[in-house]
């Protein structure tokens, strides 16, 4: 079993910044390949970004060049770095892992809210 805590969400106003941090608790399997995404209302969850425990990185459309993942293996955390953000990056953003995709794990998921 994999507990995802996530933290980091709040209010800004368009064009600030954001840090997202989420830490797991489980087998190293199930942390393999760790990321986040976000559903806002009225639509389906979609891909930011994704992050294997060797390093390979995956964004999701709309977010590259402004959002940026890393994670501490050590610590078994990912980090989600959100810049110039805009109001429909208003979203729950949730933290996901697993040994492949789709992801077997979620966390409760953080509200991100973008407007001034």
């Amino acid at each position: 079993q994999v507990q995802l805590v996530e933290s980091g969400g709040g209010l800004v106003q368009p064009g600030g910044s954001l840090r997202l941090s989420c830490t797991a608790s489980g087998s190293i399997s199930s942390l393999y390949r760790m990321g986040w995404y976000r559903q806002a209302p009225g639509k389906q969850r979609e891909l930011v970004s994704s992050i294997t425990r060797g390093g390979n990185i995956n964004y999701g459309d709309g977010v590259k060049g402004r959002f940026y993942i890393s994670r501490d293996n050590a610590k078994n955390t990912v980090y989600l770095q959100m810049n110039s953000l805009k109001p429909e990056d208003t979203a729950v953003y949730y933290c996901s892992s697993g040994s492949t995709l789709p992801p077997d794990y979620w966390g409760q998921g953080t509200q991100v809210t973008v407007s001034s």
